[in-house]
């Protein structure tokens, strides 16, 4: 286990996300804490979910900031809300958009990030998760009833990312941001 300056007692498991913009972000924050009390949010998409780095941090961020140059900003469209039917994770499904993101799975989980996850990686925006059956069934309707006179604009986009790490309160840092490049190298 690490400390970093603020005291946070850091942890083995990163990520790497892209944050959701206002107006939609406050309105998925509200959400998550309304189904999951005492949730601290930061409402975003996950393009390689927690995992342990093989390296430093210090080469991950290398190998991101490498490998990232190939992809240009585009718009995420939400879509349903859905529960995982194995984790019983009640999430915000992904329709425009996941072709990118799934691109960018496979390209970024290389190096000091390679990981095998327990799922196959599936763009999604998640809302409430380490619930009961009984639990995932009643939230996600709560969820889909809220999602229904949601007004604003369900399209976001993403233009930069954040390599994240995790803390033994589950809290997480920032530790990194990455822009996409509207013109990127079209080296592989």
């Amino acid at each position: 286990m690490l400390c970093d300056p603020s005291g946070q007692d850091l942890v083995n498991s990163f990520a790497l996300v892209a944050y959701i913009p206002d107006p939609l972000r406050k309105f998925l924050d509200d959400l998550r804490r309304e189904l999951v009390p005492g949730c601290v949010p930061a409402a975003h998409v996950t393009i390689l979910p927690p995992r342990p780095l093989s390296g430093t941090p210090r080469d991950a961020i290398e190998t991101i900031h490498t490998r990232i140059r190939h992809f240009s900003p585009f718009a995420v469209e939400t879509g349903e809300v859905v529960v995982f039917p194995v984790s019983d994770v009640v999430y915000l499904s992904i329709k425009g958009g996941r072709q990118q993101l799934l691109q960018m799975h496979p390209a970024l989980n290389v190096g000091p990030l390679t990981y095998q996850e327990p799922f196959p990686y599936h763009p999604h925006i998640t809302l409430a998760q380490n619930l009961t059956h009984e639990q995932s069934v009643e939230l996600a309707e709560v969820a889909r009833r809220r999602w229904s006179v949601y007004t604003y604009p369900r399209v976001f986009p993403v233009e930069s990312l954040a390599f994240v790490q995790n803390t033994v309160r589950n809290l997480w840092v920032d530790l990194a941001h990455f822009q996409l490049d509207p013109a990127p190298s079209m080296r592989r």
